[in-house]
């Protein structure tokens, strides 16, 4: 069949497609994640107005400070073009106090804020910033067709999901059995700094999706 110089300009257009990550930057450690998307060969916008985040085909919520970043989201209007950015179908991973901006409960008594996956997180759960701790955990759906993958997690005054919603499912435990990453489709929350350790498959799964929801 004969395809026309347009129609294989297209061809080659969409088979090129890379998408750009965006990474909240209101407040937190969003250059960790700049610098992890980078060293993965896509780019990462730091989104601070609404305006950044055109074209972007994902959202990283990076640790920080939950109630300044609550903040700082209303203040700059960001809660409805994030919403609508989920939406769309766009993959949104949020790690540590982005995990707690994307609950549907905060069990310290604070209103959600986005309300994009559906679980009860409690602040501070695992201690203060001197109870910083490392491990290695097993995630499922980060590996080759969906398969788990172990990982190493940086857990720096983490929140807990204390309770998974029925729309959502728990996808990393530690030994104890305390919930630490929840999915809600392309939704992720996990309470756990990857950036930090360079541990690469959250950031990985997150640039597949986007990739994938370009279409």
């Amino acid at each position: 069949m004969n395809v026309s110089p347009s129609a294989a300009g297209n061809t080659v257009a969409k088979r090129h497609i890379a998408p750009i990550i965006g990474v909240l930057a209101v407040q937190g450690d969003f250059a960790e994640h700049i610098r992890m998307l980078e060293s993965l060969g896509v780019e990462g916008r730091e989104v601070r107005l609404p305006a950044d985040l055109d074209g972007v085909s994902g959202l990283v919520l990076p640790g920080g400070e939950s109630t300044a970043m609550r903040k700082l989201l209303h203040r700059w209007d960001l809660v409805k073009p994030i919403k609508a950015l989920a939406k769309r179908g766009a993959p949104i991973l949020g790690t540590c106090a982005g995990a707690i901006l994307l609950a549907t409960k905060i069990a310290d008594g604070d209103e959600p804020v986005l309300s994009l996956l559906d679980v009860e997180v409690r602040r501070n759960a695992f201690g203060r910033q001197l109870e910083s701790f490392e491990t290695s955990l097993v995630m499922e759906g980060l590996g080759n067709e969906g398969r788990s993958r172990t990982i190493q997690a940086v857990f720096i005054r983490a929140p807990e999901i204390v309770k998974v919603g029925p729309s959502a499912r728990a996808v990393a435990t530690l030994e104890d059995g305390r919930i630490v990453a929840a999915r809600q489709g392309r939704i992720l929350g996990i309470a756990f700094h990857p950036e930090i350790t360079g541990e690469t498959g959250v950031h990985r799964w997150l640039v597949a999706e986007a990739t994938a929801a370009l279409g």
